[in-house]
């Protein structure tokens, strides 16, 4: 099944120690690419992000943001007043040689290192929610790029029924195309026949046939739609195939263009471009 390299997740968990908000979002990235976005009490939580962000994604720009809010009521939350003193102090100080420079909020206050003692909490129950909380945001993430996945892959197939049927309008114009620009050709030389030799008459003729007989550039263009076709029922991920297959789609019906002899092949090639490019658009988006 297609997946999609974009999509969106939040969770957030309240409880008597506090509160937890994860949010997790994925665009597009060549490779596997993962910011992090977490709270000092926290931070020893990413390598586990990480590891599970790297088993179950391949793909796309992932950034995680996890907020923590101890909770006010109780006597877990103690504020260290002599490290708060000596943050104020210096936010001061900064302030005076950069007046133009924001403040930090108080929760932001709250979040700074040492600024709110922690040792009347357990720490290890909020850990394990986090934990809980990325498990169930990353379930979301993974169900939100495939629902998307399975609307783009609905797309490009669309598509692939446009270039076989651009493909089957070639192949059965084919025989009168040759035969149209035989005639061209010949009502061309005829002006000229006195300067040319029969064999370089035929040479002529059979280069020209060469160049105007496109089986061989429409057989490769089937040949590649049934391997997206293919791609797209593959599990894992498939983008990096598909964008390749793009490419020699393209390749082809280039191809197709350069030897198009008459309206109705340009016509032909010009829209097989349109809609390899319309594909290669969406493949962009595919994990």
């Amino acid at each position: 099944m297609v997946h999609s390299m974009t999509a969106f997740a939040r969770q957030s968990r309240e409880a008597d120690w506090g509160s937890l908000q994860l949010e997790l979002r994925s665009v597009n990235q060549r490779y596997l690419d993962l910011h992090f976005r977490l709270p000092e009490t926290l931070r020893d939580l990413e390598p586990a992000y990480r590891d599970t962000l790297r088993a179950k994604l391949a793909r796309g720009k992932v950034e995680c943001t996890l907020r923590f809010e101890p909770s006010a009521v109780g006597e877990n939350l103690t504020i260290n007043r002599e490290r708060l003193a000596e943050l104020t102090r210096a936010l001061l100080e900064v302030r005076s040689e950069l007046p133009g420079v924001a403040m930090p909020d108080a929760l932001a206050l709250l979040d700074h290192p040492g600024i709110v003692d922690t040792q009347g909490l357990d720490m290890d129950v909020v850990k394990t929610a986090a934990l809980e909380l990325f498990d169930a945001a990353l379930n979301d993430l993974t169900a939100g790029r495939a629902r998307e996945g399975e609307q783009l892959a609905a797309l490009i197939e669309h598509r692939l029924k446009g270039v076989r049927e651009q493909v089957n309008t070639v192949r059965a114009l084919l025989p009168s195309i040759l035969e149209r620009q035989r005639t061209q050709l010949l009502e061309r030389l005829e002006a000229v026949r006195a300067e040319l030799d029969p064999q370089r008459l035929e040479a002529e003729l059979t280069l020209l046939a060469q160049k105007a007989d496109v089986d061989e550039e429409l057989d490769r263009l089937e040949t590649h739609v049934t391997e997206v076709e293919r791609q797209l029922k593959q599990k894992g991920p498939v983008g990096r195939r598909l964008d390749f297959l793009m490419q020699e789609l393209n390749r082809e019906a280039n191809t197709l263009s350069s030897k198009a002899v008459v309206a109705e092949s340009t016509r032909c090639a010009v829209e097989l471009k349109v809609l390899i490019e319309q594909m290669r658009e969406q493949i962009q988006n595919i994990e």
